[in-house]
């Protein structure tokens, strides 16, 4: 196939890729390599692609419709993965604006490029932050999600109604996948695992948030890509079964569906420490710190649609995930 990637520098985009390019897939990869985080990793994943020949890599932004609009009428890509955003949801409560352009306007011009271009099928990445103030546990792409608590939970849910409408009004098989914190090597440094091997290497303390009960579902990389392909393999169709008296958030009437992807099983943030130090063979120095505005104590994807659809079965256990990164990251960074 001929799959168009947006951030196909980013973490998940560019180990995407290789596996696209290397089961045979040709990759259009979309990015603006922009400063939000270290460009220069940016430019070393890209780099494990550039050399191939069936890679193709353009130098976009998303908010840029007429060059958006070029890419999709040059390329004609059969299949979508919009993985390009502004991330972060502490980076959205001061500068808010930014999100505005990029995962609004930017997935916008997305949507239009797909409908224009005739496109196969459009998965692109929400985010498990959707859930906000959610309690109920684990999350259900069932569930209502109508309470976001950072403006970068709110863009990822006015993502999937965009989409929706996409699908419904223009028949574009769309996907979105709430993504459930993702690790592993080649991650992002604003990410707490990155931040937390830095500073223990440079022997400064770490600032541990909700006094490290937080309990996230950390999913490694792998698994992630391994989920994202069989959902790109499988174009949704209309729910026959769907009823507007009683609708299901997670599908429809239109060709449109949502997917939790994660490890389904949370981790406390203190014993997400705890292997890291084991792993480095060093104690870190913690800062105990209350919740940050916008944060969520907890999330646990509920992945049955996912197994059911796809037969999605993350492998990597923490404890094996932290040792892959950390290996990595001495590599990388000869630390």
């Amino acid at each position: 196939m001929k799959v168009m990637i947006t951030g196909s520098a980013g973490f998940i985009g560019s180990a995407l890729s290789l596996r696209l390019l290397a089961r045979g897939d040709t990759v259009i990869g979309i990015d603006n390599l922009n400063d939000y985080y270290d460009v220069g990793l940016k430019q070393a994943r890209l780099a494990r692609t550039l050399e191939h020949p069936r890679f193709s890599d353009l130098r976009l932004d998303l908010n840029d419709r007429a060059g958006i609009g070029e890419a999709f009428a040059s390329h004609r890509p059969q299949r979508v993965v919009n993985l390009a955003a502004q991330a972060g949801v502490r980076y959205s409560i001061d500068n808010p604006l930014a999100y505005v352009d990029s995962n609004l306007v930017g997935f916008a011009h997305i949507l239009e490029g797909c409908r224009q271009s005739g496109v196969e099928h459009l998965v692109y990445a929400s985010s498990s932050s959707v859930y906000g103030a959610n309690t109920r546990m684990p999350f259900s792409v069932h569930d209502n999600v109508d309470h976001p608590l950072s403006l970068y939970a709110a863009s990822k849910k006015a993502n999937e109604l965009m989409a929706h409408t996409y699908s419904h009004l223009y028949r574009l098989p769309t996907t979105g996948l709430r993504f459930f914190t993702v690790y592993g090597p080649w991650g992002r440094p604003d990410m707490a695992l990155f931040k937390f091997t830095r500073a223990i290497l440079a022997g400064e303390p770490i600032e541990v948030f909700n006094y490290g009960r937080h309990r996230r579902d950390f999913t490694y990389i792998d698994d992630i890509v391994e989920g994202v392909l069989r959902v790109l393999d499988q174009i949704p169709t209309p729910n026959p079964h769907w009823d507007g008296a009683a609708p299901d958030a997670a599908s429809s009437s239109a060709p449109y569906r949502l997917y939790n992807i994660g490890n389904h099983q949370p981790v406390e943030l203190l014993h997400y420490i705890e292997v890291l130090e084991r792993c480095l063979g060093r104690t870190a120095e913690k800062r105990l710190l209350p919740l940050q505005p916008g944060d969520v104590p907890d999330t646990y994807a509920d992945v049955e649609d996912l197994v059911r659809d796809v037969n999605y079965q993350p492998q990597t256990p923490v404890a094996e995930g932290i040792a892959c990164f950390v290996d990595w990251y001495r590599d990388y960074y000869q630390a």
